[in-house]
């Protein structure tokens, strides 16, 4: 499915990136990853490049060494709540914006050009279900991952008469370890797998997916 493919995936270290790292050289893929970690390798990868991506001229410059590229997967963000939305002390606004929105544009301000050269390729993205309205004391993340929603949303208007199709997952709770710890209690069995997740970005990023335009997916499980 993504046979031979050159598949940038951003954020490449956390537990969702090396899923999806895994499923796509599984299906054939050469991936090359990109993270803020200091590594000289990256398992489940065939390449791997430290990069500050919220560094918008560090991030042109590390995907001018890459060569052809044929898909990029955005999944480099975090999470935070529990600041209110009028907390004048609060830096969770800046920081979601930062980490979610700012290395999205990045990454894609410099994957783009690359694509549009070879008149083909994906962009997935990674929303949030819980974005689509707004929740209490998870206003900066929630407005950052709508901003990455409609961001979404804009670039495939922009690009999908050009070969490119972009599309976003919107997860629900995702199976990681720091959810796990932050929500001892909850039946982790009703959660999103990192790899079912994976399963659906690798099909958004293929060319089975070719009809799909400005999707905004749910993978929600069982929650």
């Amino acid at each position: 499915m993504l046979s031979n493919k050159r598949v940038v995936i951003t954020g490449a270290a956390g537990t969702l990136g090396q899923a999806t790292a895994h499923k796509a050289q599984r299906l054939g893929a050469h991936v090359i990853g990109l993270d803020i970690l200091a590594a000289d390798s990256l398992e489940n990868t065939d390449s791997y490049q430290q990069v500050d991506l919220t560094n918008r001229q560090a991030t042109l410059d590390c995907f001018a060494t890459l060569g052809d590229i044929d898909v990029l997967v955005n999944i480099a963000g975090g999470f935070a709540m529990g600041d209110t939305a009028y907390d004048t002390d609060s830096e969770q606004w800046d920081k979601m914006f930062r980490i979610n929105v700012g290395t999205l544009r990045n990454a894609t301000m410099a994957a783009v050009p690359k694509l549009l050269a070879r008149g083909s390729g994906a962009i997935v993205n990674i929303g949030a279900l819980g974005a689509l309205s707004g929740q209490a004391a998870m206003s900066a993340y929630c407005c950052a991952k709508s901003s990455v929603m409609k961001l979404t949303e804009s670039l495939s208007e922009e690009l999908r008469h050009k070969g490119i199709n972009v599309n976003a997952v919107l997860p629900s709770i995702i199976d990681t370890p720091p959810n796990r710890e932050g929500m001892p209690d909850a039946d982790f069995s009703q959660w999103v797998s990192p790899q079912q997740l994976a399963s659906v970005i690798c099909f958004l990023a293929s060319e089975e997916a070719g009809a799909v335009h400005g999707a905004l997916l749910p993978v929600r499980g069982l929650a």
